[in-house]
C-alpha cells in the first residue's frame, strides 16, 4: 500500500540500447516498464532513469574490474555511444533526471543519492535490466541507506530466468516489497 507520508520515486535502470538489444527484437518484454513509467507519470511519482557508460579513454575502469575491464579493451559503452542512451520505448521527458553511473549499482559513482535526498525521497520502486545486476546491487545499497524499497517483478529482466526467479522469490523479499506492475498501480487508489 502506498504510504501517504512517504515520497516515492520510480527508478528505470539500465534500460539502454546496448543492454535492451541483448534480448533481441522482442519489444513486448518492455511493456511492463512502459506501463510503470506511464503510471508513475500519471500519479506524479518522479521517474529517474539510470544508465551506465564511461568517459572517452575509460578513466573510470580499473583493470582489476572483471566486469568492465573488457569494455576498455574492446571499446564502446562511452557516455556518447548510442548503446548507452535510454531506449526509445521509455524515453525520458525533459524534466526527468538521467543519472550516469560507472558501476553496477545505481548509486556507484553517480549523483543519485544527492538528488533523492534533495527531493526528500525515501521510497524507491526499482525496475531494470538485469535482475542479477543493477536491480540486485541497487536494492542492497538502497537498503543499507535506509530507503523503503519495492521491486516490480515483471519490470525486471535477466538473461538467466532461474536466477531471476530465485532473486524475485527468495532474496528480494528480505529487503523489499515485491509486486507486479499491476499490483503496484493498484496501490495508488488505496488510502
Amino acid at each position: 500500500m502506498q504510504n501517504q507520508n512517504k515520497k516515492t520515486a520510480l527508478l528505470v535502470m539500465d534500460l539502454q540500447n546496448g543492454i535492451v538489444s541483448r534480448f533481441g527484437e522482442n519489444i513486448e518484454i518492455l511493456q511492463p516498464f512502459q506501463k510503470a513509467v506511464e503510471a508513475a507519470r500519471q500519479n506524479n511519482i518522479p521517474v529517474f532513469f539510470v544508465r551506465v557508460g564511461f568517459s572517452e579513454g575509460y578513466p573510470e575502469v580499473s583493470s582489476q574490474n572483471k566486469a568492465f575491464s573488457a569494455i576498455s579493451k574492446y571499446g564502446g559503452m562511452t557516455i556518447t555511444d548510442l548503446a548507452t542512451q535510454i531506449h526509445k520505448s521509455v524515453e525520458p521527458k525533459p524534466n526527468e533526471p538521467v543519472i550516469m553511473k560507472y558501476r553496477v549499482s545505481a548509486f556507484a559513482g553517480s549523483n543519485l543519492e544527492i538528488i533523492l535526498r534533495s527531493q526528500q525521497i525515501d521510497t524507491l520502486v526499482l525496475t531494470g535490466i538485469s535482475t542479477s545486476g543493477v536491480v540486485l546491487s541497487t536494492l542492497r545499497e538502497a537498503a543499507d541507506k535506509d530507503f523503503s524499497i519495492t521491486v516490480l517483478s515483471d519490470a525486471c529482466l535477466d538473461p538467466d530466468p532461474e536466477v531471476h526467479h530465485v532473486l524475485i522469490e527468495k532474496v528480494f523479499p528480505r529487503q523489499a516489497e515485491v509486486q507486479t506492475v499491476d499490483t503496484w498501480i493498484g496501490t495508488f487508489n488505496q488510502s
